[in-house]
């Protein structure tokens, strides 16, 4: 399925550079509690983008607010999408900012379709996580640990 036109949106040369973008999109996921957050860096693999930011949230409501989060913050900055696709189905909603493509998937689908391993040559873009993240985290794997035990 083709992507579509997202309202109001032209192809213009972007004001932030590909990192700073990636990591502002990164920045409004998190502010939505995104998890398992990504950036890679794709440029040397493909022509079309700079980054992929993959990120998973726990419900289709929660991958919607996720995408309006992040298409309201840099709209702020004077950025709109090139395309916006999925998010009348909140399972996997893509977004072309032409440099940086954004994946926010429910977290089920993104098992599915596993896109770190289908890009896993892609370096990931080292980022500061908030605490809320790296809490959470400790505190997930100390529940896997406790339930294989």
């Amino acid at each position: 399925m083709p992507l579509e036109a997202a309202p109001g949106a032209t192809i213009t040369h972007m004001s932030l550079d590909s990192r700073t973008l990636a990591i502002r999109i990164a920045e409004a996921a998190w502010d939505k509690l995104a998890f398992d957050l990504r950036v890679l860096d794709v440029n040397s693999l493909v022509q079309i983008t700079d980054y992929f930011v993959i990120c998973s949230a726990g419900s289709d409501r929660q991958v919607t607010a996720i995408s309006d989060s992040i298409e309201e913050q840099l709209r702020k900055h004077g950025q709109r999408p090139l395309a916006v696709e999925g998010r009348q189905w909140g399972r996997w909603v893509c977004m072309d900012y032409g440099d940086v493509v954004v994946h926010v998937f429910f977290h089920e689908v993104r098992r599915l379709y596993d896109l770190e391993s289908l890009w896993s040559e892609a370096p990931v873009l080292p980022l500061e996580e908030p605490e809320w993240v790296t809490k959470d985290s400790r505190r997930d794997r100390s529940n896997e640990t406790s339930d294989r035990g």
